[in-house]
């Protein structure tokens, strides 16, 4: 399916009073497909987070990407200088875990009501605090796949605060793949082995990657952008999009 043709569209997913704005990219041939739900950085969606729902459309799937900080900063996007972040974390940390999982129930919803979509095949990737947005949103029934890159602080917070988010682990449902670099100060590596061992205790299909590569490794914007590590990184997404979600 690759290099499919698709459009792209601006649109609005509704939850309760909120209209979350999003960015959606499907292919223009006639069919069904599975859908891949795109979860932001801190930096908002902008034109990297766009590539990404692209690349995924090309590759024969319904992708969306909802605007996670819709509530605080509607419109928000921005680049990567210290300044972008500084921004980025304030939303990040304004951020509560019930209200991500609503609107990512939400772009669920918008999804199965399009009648391009194969409703029972649906999975998602995140990026950077994106990375541990989807490694929650994976305890939702609907998602079947999960790839979650460098999501920082997963073992140790939870957006809005209680129990970590690793705390969840036993009620994924899907199947996760998580791409960690080495290089990550962000992610200490006895982070990312307390994540494979609660996913093994758990029983919970999954697989860890780890990159000699720093965080951001897969942005191509970023100078921390590791284009060995990202084409790897990318390679092992389509496998588990297409195990879990083209043969669902």
């Amino acid at each position: 399916m690759t290099n499919t043709e698709i459009r792209t569209s601006h649109v609005k997913i509704p939850n309760k009073d909120l209209q979350i704005d999003a960015y959606l990219a499907e292919p223009k041939n006639e069919g069904v497909f599975p859908a891949v739900i795109v979860i932001q950085e801190i930096f908002g969606v902008n034109s990297h987070i766009r590539d990404v729902t692209e690349r995924i459309a090309k590759e024969g799937y319904v992708a969306i990407a909802p605007a996670i900080y819709q509530r605080l900063a509607p419109g928000f996007e921005t680049g990567y200088t210290p300044e972008d972040i500084e921004i980025g974390r304030k939303y990040k940390d304004q951020t509560k875990a019930d209200e991500l999982l609503s609107d990512i129930q939400a772009t669920i919803a918008y999804l199965k009501n399009l009648p391009n979509v194969k409703g029972d095949a649906i999975g998602s990737i995140g990026f950077c605090f994106g990375g541990h947005v989807v490694y929650l949103a994976s305890i939702l029934p609907d998602i079947k796949a999960t790839a979650s890159f460098y999501g920082a602080g997963i073992t140790t917070s939870i957006p809005g605060g209680g129990a970590p988010t690793i705390t969840h682990t036993s009620a994924i449902k899907g199947t996760l793949y998580a791409f960690f670099g080495t290089h990550d100060r962000s992610i200490p590596l006895e982070q990312t082995e307390e994540i494979e061992a609660e996913l093994q205790k758990y029983q919970i299909p999954h697989r860890i990657f780890r990159y000699p590569a720093d965080h951001g490794f897969f942005c191509d914007q970023r100078a921390s952008y590791n284009s060995e590590a990202a084409s790897d990184a990318w390679k092992q997404v389509l496998e588990l999009f297409q195990q879990n979600l083209q043969k669902a």
